[in-house]
């Protein structure tokens, strides 16, 4: 399983976004002077936990990438894909969550709040869009490396993961729609790890039985 403990693979495709799943549940639905505490509080929270989601595509590819430097490779772009979601996405969250809420409780609402929004929802984008490239990838690659009857939990897993990435492009993580992509995400590259994670069973070797009535005699030596 290259060298990942099929425990440790879940607790990194499951528990950030089943962490960011509970945090959506208290997301505010719009900024208002009164909601801009716990806005900008929440984001902060985010800082930490939304670049962890990378862990659930790059745990995938590492349990199912085939040895060598085909496999080293690929779990290379992986980890590219994951900086790259990672740098992107930190700065959504430090431009419309932590700067709006910031401001919306200095100055109130205006015109700054919405400019922060405007610039965070470009930024964002090369973000998003390299979670969903790595996404595809863990799908694809738990596809192929998933063994027999796995191969259909990978195609359910493979489901879930990437229509939760889809959404992802534009959900976040408000109730309920990007509640529901977290628990998509969570469970569709769970799904992808544990079958990925199986390989066929060696065939047994039996030995050979001598045939019978034709067993071997040593040769004699005679004087």
């Amino acid at each position: 399983m290259s060298g990942m403990r099929l425990s440790v693979a879940v607790a990194a495709t499951a528990l950030p976004a089943v962490a960011l799943a509970v945090l959506g549940t208290s997301h505010p639905v719009a900024l208002t002077p009164e909601s801009a505490p716990w806005w900008r509080d929440l984001h902060v929270i985010g800082l930490v936990l939304f670049p962890l989601l990378a862990l659930g595509p790059w745990a995938v590819v590492r349990v199912a990438r085939p040895a060598g430097p085909v496999g080293w490779v690929l779990e290379g772009l992986a980890v590219v894909l994951g900086l790259v979601y990672t740098s992107f996405y930190t700065a959504l969250d430090a431009l419309a969550g932590i700067g709006g809420g910031h401001e919306t409780m200095r100055l109130g609402p205006g015109p700054w709040v919405s400019s922060l929004f405007e610039i965070a929802d470009l930024v964002v984008l090369p973000g998003v869009y390299a979670y969903l490239a790595a996404t595809l990838l863990a799908a694809g690659l738990a596809l192929v490396r998933a063994p027999g009857a796995w191969r259909l939990l990978a195609g359910v897993g493979a489901v879930f993961a990437v229509v939760g990435a889809w959404s992802f492009l534009t959900s976040h993580i408000y109730w309920p729609f990007g509640v529901a992509t977290m628990v998509m995400l969570g469970l569709g590259h769970t799904a992808l790890a544990v079958a990925a994670a199986r390989r066929p069973a060696a065939p047994r070797r039996h030995a050979a039985a001598p045939a019978a009535g034709h067993a071997a005699v040593a040769p004699s030596r005679g004087r």
